[in-house]
């Protein structure tokens, strides 16, 4: 199973004047936000420069063009379909219970910071990056934030889960507790429980309505790449059950999503009103270009780099929790799953893989780095300290601890 994912960052929102009263903030507003990318048509141009050179790269002969294609195909199956499906369970959820989660968590007051810690600890980054998305619409406080990154796991929950279900169950409830406590310290510090600029005065997204063809067909790639990627959790040989279907399905999905990507405005995600396909397909779309762009970029420079970053892991002692820790700063969950690997191999003690699940913020920090920049940077920092705290104590008190 390869190591490595990343994802996300966000088109900039488009914001819609709802009175005269609120004129003098959205302008404000605007003002911190990078301006809509330029477009002929439907298709963003530099969104389609990024996606031809990566297709380009992945049709190249001989190696290079080998391990591409191979890297897409682990991104679709190993993150995309698992992002797909968390998003769409929280989308289709809000449609069918017409329960809108942004709104639910802004009138939750005292259980905002809990709620949050929850989505965060949910498998997967789907739960975190709603959280991120209400914040940028100003349901939210900073303090729910940080609960939800410091929480969540991300990708790397999925495989701690299928390998190891006994450390699942002390590192999940125990990032949860951790996030609900740093969330309520963050939201008692001063000046920290304010929303972002523009709460309340913008609407994200205009309105898209009825599902796309588009996203209906990302849909049926995402549901084989899911089957796929839980058949690969096993641990079992995906290449020897699933044949020639495996690049099918990875190299099919990973196309469709870049056409998604490079045509779409991207802002789906945070509009109730608009289809929960649509919705899924543009976010997984959105981060699968990440998720691509990781690995690609970590397993070129260890196919002609010699890079090794196991080995590094393997000639350190003490400074393997601070190791962890630091490796969860990283954005995405590429890296966070393979400090999960190297833990179910044995490489690592669980100090490492505790202080990783609670500094690593997964995909969710790549929205807040597009929306907020400060902001994000600020609540990666808050969780790196209690996930300092927890790995020193694991690994100085108990050494042994489901090791």
């Amino acid at each position: 199973m390869r190591n490595l994912s990343l994802a996300t960052g966000r088109a900039s929102p488009m914001f819609k004047i709802e009175n005269n009263s609120q004129l003098e903030l959205a302008m404000t507003a605007t003002t911190t936000l990078t301006p809509p990318a330029p477009r002929f048509g439907m298709v963003r141009p530099r969104r389609l420069a990024v996606a031809l050179v990566l297709l380009a790269l992945a049709v190249v002969p001989g190696q290079l063009g080998e391990l591409t294609r191979g890297l897409m195909t682990d991104a679709f199956v190993q993150v995309s379909g698992f992002v797909a499906a968390t998003l769409i369970l929280f989308y289709g959820a809000e449609r069918l219970f017409n329960f809108n989660i942004g709104t639910s968590l802004q009138n939750a007051k005292g259980w905002q910071v809990p709620m949050a810690a929850l989505l965060g600890a949910t498998p997967g980054c789907g739960g975190a990056v709603v959280v991120v998305a209400a914040y940028s619409s100003g349901h939210v406080g900073f303090g729910a934030v940080v609960a939800t990154l410091t929480a969540t796991m991300g990708d790397a929950a999925f495989l701690l889960i299928a390998t190891r279900p006994d450390a699942a169950l002390v590192v999940l409830p125990l990032s949860f507790a951790v996030g609900i406590l740093s969330g309520w310290i963050v939201d008692a510090l001063p000046g920290e429980k304010q929303k972002p600029s523009g709460a309340g005065s913008c609407e994200l997204a205009p309105l898209i309505g009825r599902t796309r063809a588009k996203d209906v067909a990302f849909a049926i790639f995402a549901l084989p790449g899911l089957i796929i990627g839980v058949t690969q959790l096993t641990g079992a040989d995906v290449a020897a059950i699933y044949g020639p279907i495996l690049p099918f399905v990875g190299l099919g999905g990973t196309a469709v999503g870049l056409f998604v990507w490079s045509t779409s405005r991207l802002q789906a995600m945070t509009n109730f009103n608009d289809s929960p396909v649509t919705r899924m397909a543009e976010e997984t779309a959105f981060i699968s270009v990440w998720v691509i762009g990781a690995y690609l970029a970590y397993d070129y420079v260890v196919a002609f780099g010699g890079f090794d970053l196991e080995a590094m892991f393997k000639s350190v002692g003490p400074l393997l929790p601070l190791m962890g820790v630091l490796v969860g700063l990283i954005p995405g969950c590429g890296p966070q799953v393979l400090v999960a690997t190297l833990y179910v191999g044995g490489l690592v003690p669980f100090a490492t893989l505790m202080g990783n699940a609670i500094s690593n913020d997964g995909d969710a920090l790549f929205p807040a780095i597009a929306l907020d920049p400060k902001a994000a940077v600020r609540a990666t920092l808050y969780s790196s300290v209690p996930a300092v705290i927890m790995a020193y104590g694991f690994y100085f008190f108990a050494p042994g601890f489901m090791n």
